[in-house]
């Protein structure tokens, strides 16, 4: 799953078998039935349309609850086949040669349904669906846990990887599959004796629980904050100031404020009176001691599993396959960004804390306190000269699918969903259609905020790019007494399969899922203007889905956003970089383009490079973490290194008493990597600067762009990929130089546009 949040990083379980400035140049276009087609898809409520009924995502196997929970069976059914089928590939040299496609085809089989239940779990809103889904997930999940630790299956691999015959008659994708396959075995303790890969099942089995309880604990409410009424005396007078104001002065009592909410916030940016926010701040970021002891029972037994598989800590066991593959590695490249960064941000500091001087009428300049960030920065950004047009949802798409002919030669076309294809009526279908291949995949863009439906943005990797022509799920054998149910789970995979012109085999074509929560059309207030923020957001998923879309292989385990955790978020940052050309803005809206050619630059928010440094410490805070001190140092203490870290690398001083470490829910989904956003960030501003700054729409670099990057998913070490996009060699060596050449590079503010906050 993509979740974006204040910094939006990529989810994937970790499973072996995985649900693995320049002028403004005005471009005249003339709009194309498509463009009005995607404008009214989403700018105009739409009836729904009486085509034939069928199934969820076209699946006629798939029209009801029970039908999922029925696919689930069969899946599992066929599962096992397959696995005893690779068990006894050693029987036969040709079984052998089939162990990669099958062990991949198994994954595929599994992920299919396991990637559609998380779906479903998150985006359904019959509760009967989300029950199946539920079911279903934990089912499959449950026998893919099996897998992993399978010493059958890992036997059966080595004997593949053994063979210099063999292996010789792998392809580079195919040998890359195995490797992923072999690597994340060694991972789950599979040399080991029977009682210590028991221990890593029960290790890996606590790691998820305590995991769950520390999102949960992540999330929950914090205590309020007492506010005394003249603590809320000059505070900015509009409709909430005054009420907050009007019920301290008439109950004369201190007033509960919690934090998050919307009172809280309101006080964090505009009480001049500096103890509320101090209060406030304490408030947000204290803990109950449960809290901090969960989270440092997670680290411990994350600890003791990477010791039992010969590690030196966790972030030594998870980062040996990602471009980083060191944590030392990981310190050279925020040691060299933070560098890089802390001039900049210490002048921003001091802006801010001549802005309190000022305020307090100081003698000399204070220092700025966590509570002081949102009350002194930033200040308001200047008005453009002329108001942006609006940027409706529809106009937003259109210029997306015009960008990607440009760039790419692929556009997007709408298409009706038929009865039962879609989950809501506020779901679109979107085709991508490709100028010389034809339909490449769908993208089912489910946008609107309703109830029920998770929060946030996020893209969904329901089916994966694979070759399926050489499939022969014939040779798996069947089950007695279940011929049915294994034929319905045939006729669901071979309603997935294609041929697409002008290229060799059979594949599985990608679909993916968009979620948002922007504000629903009405024929009373007219189509969806998006926020600046909300354009940004769509732009980055969106390069998500293109990567899925164009990162066409044979594999399912390396296809489109199947790649290295530090590198999969490349493609969707360097998309919110085009949104600075007022070229790509321009293929927004004709009518209105030539207000954009007005607007004058506007100034980069000077606390971004603020908000910068405190990520790179967020990021070195969870590489101390998941250290080898977490078992070495029998008074390892979660608060005392969160402390230390503020107060010997930080700008702000740290808050006795305060706790922030449990409410940081990325230690969970990517303990040891939350590096990644910055290093991709990173890479992006490069790519950006060095490659498509001065022609965004040059079909020349977008095709190289595709066939140096996107086209190979994970199938391609992307050290190799990214040197040969910035034509720097010597990046390849992927070595602690270039994680620290990375470092120097400046991260530069992806969107410096209005709104930009």
């Amino acid at each position: 799953m993509l979740a974006r949040s204040a910094t939006r990083l990529l989810s994937r379980p970790k499973h072996i078998f995985r649900f693995r400035g320049c002028l403004f140049a005005k471009h005249v276009s003339t709009a194309s039935a498509d463009d009005r087609n995607i404008l009214s898809l989403f700018d105009i409520p739409r009836p729904s349309l009486r085509l034939p009924a069928t199934g969820l995502f076209g699946h006629p196997q798939l029209s009801s609850s029970d039908d999922f929970i029925s696919l689930a069976d069969a899946t599992l059914i066929r599962a096992r086949l397959l696995t005893n089928r690779v068990l006894n590939a050693r029987s036969s040299r040709d079984e052998l040669l089939r162990v990669v496609k099958n062990l991949d085809r198994l994954s595929d089989m599994l992920c299919s349904v396991i990637d559609l239940a998380e779906l479903i779990r998150n985006a359904h809103p019959d509760r009967h669906w989300v029950d199946a889904a539920n079911n279903a997930y934990e089912k499959l999940c449950e026998f893919m846990n099996v897998l992993n630790t399978h010493v059958g299956l890992y036997e059966v691999l080595k004997a593949v990887l053994s063979d210099p015959s063999l292996v010789k008659s792998l392809g580079p994708e195919e040998y890359q599959t195995a490797l992923i396959f072999w690597r994340d075995f060694e991972k789950s303790a599979i040399d080991l004796p029977p009682e210590q890969r028991q221990k890593f099942v029960s290790l890996s089995s606590e790691i998820l629980t305590l995991g769950r309880e520390f999102l949960e604990n992540a999330s929950s409410p914090r205590p309020p904050a007492l506010i005394q009424p003249e603590h809320l005396v000059g505070i900015k007078d509009n409709g909430m100031g005054m009420r907050l104001q009007l019920q301290a002065r008439f109950t004369k009592r201190e007033l509960l404020v919690y934090p998050g909410s919307l009172q809280a916030q309101m006080i964090m940016r505009s009480a001049p009176d500096e103890e509320p926010r101090k209060r406030l701040y304490i408030a947000s970021n204290s803990s109950a001691e449960k809290d901090i002891s969960t989270l440092e029972e997670l680290l411990r037994a994350r600890a003791e599993l990477a010791r039992l598989v010969g590690r030196r800590s966790f972030a030594h066991m998870t980062l040996d396959d990602k471009m980083a593959k060191t944590p030392e590695n990981v310190v050279n490249f925020l040691d060299a960004l933070r560098r890089h960064t802390q001039p900049s941000a210490e002048s921003a500091l001091r802006a801010l804390s001549a802005r309190k001087q000022a305020h307090h009428a100081l003698s000399s300049l204070p220092t700025i306190q966590a509570w002081d960030r949102d009350f002194y920065c930033p200040p308001e950004p200047p008005s453009p000269p002329v108001p942006l047009p609006p940027l409706t949802l529809g106009t937003v798409f259109m210029g997306l699918s015009r960008l990607f002919k440009h760039l790419y030669g692929i556009t997007l076309r709408p298409t009706d969903a038929q009865s039962g294809e879609v989950w809501h009526t506020d779901v679109q279908k979107l085709e991508v259609i490709d100028e010389d291949k034809g339909l490449i995949g769908w993208i089912y863009a489910d946008l609107f905020a309703r109830y029920g439906k998770a929060s946030g943005a996020a893209h969904y990797t329901v089916r994966c790019s694979r070759r399926t022509d050489f499939d022969d799920e014939r040779a798996d054998g069947t089950e007695e007494g279940h011929e049915e149910l294994i034929k319905r789970s045939l006729d669901f995979e071979n309603s997935k399969r294609h041929k697409l012109p002008n290229q060799d085999g059979v594949y599985q074509l990608p679909l993916v899922v968009l979620l948002c929560e922007f504000a629903r059309p009405s024929l009373s207030k007219g189509p969806t203007v998006l926020e600046w923020h909300e354009v940004t957001t769509l732009f980055h998923e969106m390069g998500h889905a293109m990567h899925s879309m164009i990162g066409r292989t044979e594999y399912q385990n390396v296809s489109g956003t199947r790649c290295a955790t530090d590198f999969v978020e490349l493609p969707s940052i360097l998309m919110e970089h085009f949104l600075n050309s007022r070229t790509v803005l321009s293929l927004f809206d004709l009518e209105g383009t030539h207000a954009l050619s007005q607007i004058n630059h506007i100034p980069e928010d000077p606390c971004n490079s603020i908000d910068t440094y405190s990520q790179i410490l967020l990021a070195l805070l969870d590489q101390v973490y998941h250290s080898p001190s977490v078992l070495d140092n029998p008074s390892f203490s979660t608060t005392h290194e969160l402390a230390d870290l503020h107060n010997t690398k930080g700008l702000i001083p740290h808050v006795a008493g305060t706790s922030f470490q449990t409410q940081f829910g990325h230690l969970f989904g990517y303990g040891a990597t939350y590096y990644s956003y910055l290093f991709d960030r990173a890479i992006a501003s490069r790519v950006w600067k060095e490659v498509f700054k001065k022609n965004p729409l040059s079909r020349e670099l977008g095709e190289k762009y595709k066939q140096e990057v996107l086209k190979w998913g994970g199938a391609k070490d992307p050290w190799e990929m990214v040197a040969a996009l910035l034509n720097a060699p010597e990046l390849e060596r992927g070595d602690a130089e270039a994680m620290r050449e990375v470092g120097r590079w400046r991260i530069e503010d992806e969107v410096g546009l209005p709104g930009r906050h």
